[in-house]
């Protein structure tokens, strides 16, 4: 899956992502960034 790194500012690959449940119950995906570890986040299901 693709999300937005903020810091690098480009789209990356989102590495060791998994699917979660924010506290309102909408789903997400949470993993890093492969080049510079950010925490990243993509809303909706996988």
């Amino acid at each position: 899956m693709i999300g937005y790194c903020m810091k690098c500012r480009s789209e990356q690959m989102i590495a060791n992502s998994k699917t979660v449940t924010m506290k309102n119950g909408r789903p997400a995906t949470e993993g890093q960034c492969p080049d510079c570890g950010t925490r990243m986040y993509r809303l909706g299901k996988k």
